[in-house]
């Protein structure tokens, strides 16, 4: 097995050869400025991992990864027009840095930019990547609705909540290691039991994620931060606050999510002062811990070796140790 630096290296370096500027290039700029911005290209050295898991050159799943980082990277740029988001990886937004109508056509062209890099796998892997890439497609974006839709709903649940994370974030990280199986031609239950793993893995790191939203460090976090309570947004911090702080609090909470103040730095510090005050910052502490573990505890009944087990383990850990 490679090292996660090893996959990152591999990785961008393949991406760096693939993906080029090209005619017209305020198209194509756009794409090219988004994908070398960083992170820590999670999804496709998921990908990469679990191909090499069950046995494939890690190299034969560098274009599903491809896929999985360019597609990850046409919903942050259109998620980021719906948002007004100003940052991402701490530089400007593409609709920011061009314009709105030039960040639509280009995260456009990269959705489909994404699909062709399946074309070189054989036809029976090109039709299970590109069945279970269109299934996952379809339900980011219906994530993506359901957290559009919270915004002006009061009656939003924790079960409503969790779903609209699955379906935004954590599905594709679980394709992201599927499609590494499936390269890899691995066994059908094994296939499953890898995006189990990641669907759990998604769900831990979204929901740190949104805590970070709120206690993030400014310097490191690469987003605004307390950018979720200026959109308010119904996280699992809030919704857990509402569910257990005492009427007087819950109800100055309410009132912060339905105001737009031009100054938001009040707004978003009593927020956070509810957020622990109640509780709801260390459950969801908690929250993060329990879907760590259920990860791990798929893994159980994995068909690979007790090392490559521990290899998934300890990236999920470094993953959830982050403090940024």
């Amino acid at each position: 097995m490679h090292s996660i630096k090893e996959y990152q290296e591999a990785f961008t370096e393949y991406m760096s050869m693939k993906v080029k500027t090209r005619e017209p290039r305020n198209l194509y700029e756009p794409v090219s400025y988004i994908l070398q911005l960083g992170g820590k290209r999670l999804r496709p050295v998921l990908t990469l991992m679990s191909a090499e898991i069950f046995g494939a050159d890690f190299r034969k799943a560098l274009d599903a990864a491809l896929a999985v980082e360019v597609f990850h990277n046409f919903s942050l740029v259109h998620d980021d027009i719906m948002d007004d988001a100003p940052l991402r990886r701490g530089k400007e937004t593409v609709h920011e840095k061009w314009d709105i109508n030039t960040g639509i056509l280009s995260g456009d062209v990269m959705l489909i930019i994404a699909y062709r890099f399946f074309e070189g796998y054989e036809p029976e892997t090109f039709r299970e990547l590109a069945k279970l890439f269109s299934k996952t497609a379809i339900e980011v974006c219906e994530g993506q609705q359901y957290d559009v839709d919270f915004e002006t709903r009061d009656d939003v649940t924790i079960k409503e909540y969790l779903k609209m994370i699955e379906y935004k974030t954590a599905v594709l990280v679980g394709a992201a290691m599927k499609m590494g199986a499936l390269v890899a031609d691995a066994e059908t239950n094994d296939a499953q039991a890898i995006y189990d793993f990641g669907l759990n893995l998604g769900l831990a790191f979204q929901l740190q994620d949104d805590y970070l939203d709120a206690f993030g460090d400014p310097k490191t976090f690469g987003k605004q931060v307390g950018g979720d309570i200026i959109e308010n947004k119904k996280t699992f911090l809030y919704l857990k606050a509402l569910e257990k702080a005492d009427r007087e609090e819950a109800e100055q909470l309410k009132h912060l999510f339905s105001i737009q103040p031009k100054e938001p730095a009040d707004k978003i510090e009593t927020a956070k002062q509810i957020f622990e005050s109640s509780g709801a910052a260390a459950l969801t502490r908690q929250e993060i811990q329990h879907y760590t573990e259920k990860a791990f505890g798929v893994l159980e009944n994995m068909c690979v070796s007790e090392d490559k087990k521990q290899m998934l383990m300890e990236f999920g850990k470094k993953l959830m140790n982050r403090s940024v």
